[in-house]
């Protein structure tokens, strides 16, 4: 059975400098998989290639058995891909529920889009009750909430998030994980870039390490947080 997403060999480059060296992985559908690793590891590169906005030099990716090597970015998200970046990337004059309905750009289905709202609200209860006001107003984690419920809103079959707890007081970080342990309960697929190791592979069915544009190790969540290496390196653990 063909795998949700397939990245093989995958490189990209800025300029003449390789930032992603030829990293294979896959996700298998209702997996929450995650990259750790540190900044400038290429995890970013990564999920800007896989969402169309950065051309690969070389390799396949491959989403439901179709290639997305030349896919525009926003065919990415028509097919299925969401991607709630690194640094939110909100409309900070729009309010929370434009930036929402924002989400759902490429559909035209009201009644669900409505239904999907509601799910928004529910997940992250604070937006529902500021929906009328500027996402400017909200808090860092708040607008880490409103990323996500954003990417949720083009119901993607996967859903990849780009350093979610970034900048967040240790409270507002466990409730985006908390949440993210939800969506994943409710069977979201998700690809997950995160700096707190111990968190994403908490949270995991399998992780990669990625080192300067390699992936360098990898196993399941359970494994990989126990591995003397990892915990020495990301976990600050002797």
């Amino acid at each position: 059975m063909t795998a949700l997403l397939e990245v093989e060999d995958l490189r990209v480059a800025y300029g003449k400098i390789e930032a992603v060296k030829g990293i294979s992985f896959k996700v298998e559908a209702g997996e929450v998989v995650t990259l750790i690793g540190t900044n400038g590891a290429g995890k970013t590169t990564t999920l800007r290639t896989l969402s169309g906005l950065l051309r690969p030099v070389g390799g396949q990716i491959k989403f439901q058995g179709r290639s997305l090597k030349k896919t525009p970015a926003h065919q990415v998200v028509s097919l299925g891909l969401a991607h709630s970046p690194e640094g939110r990337h909100i409309f900070p004059r729009m309010t929370i529920e434009d930036n929402l309905r924002l989400g759902a750009f490429l559909r035209s289905d009201k009644q669900a889009i409505d239904k999907d709202m509601q799910r928004a609200y529910d997940l992250f209860p604070i937006l529902g009750e500021r929906r009328k006001q500027a996402a400017g107003t909200l808090s860092g984690g708040e607008q880490q909430m409103l990323a996500m419920g954003r990417a949720l809103m083009s119901q993607p079959k996967l859903l990849m998030l780009d350093e979610p707890s970034m900048g967040l007081s240790p409270i507002m970080m466990q409730k985006i994980m908390a949440t993210i342990a939800e969506l994943k309960a409710q069977g979201t697929t998700i690809l997950l870039v995160e700096q707190n190791a111990q968190a994403a592979l908490s949270l995991a069915d399998h992780g990669h390490v990625m080192e300067v544009g390699n992936i360098v190790l990898s196993g399941t969540g359970q494994d990989l947080l126990h591995d003397e290496s990892v915990r020495k390196a990301y976990l600050g653990e002797d």
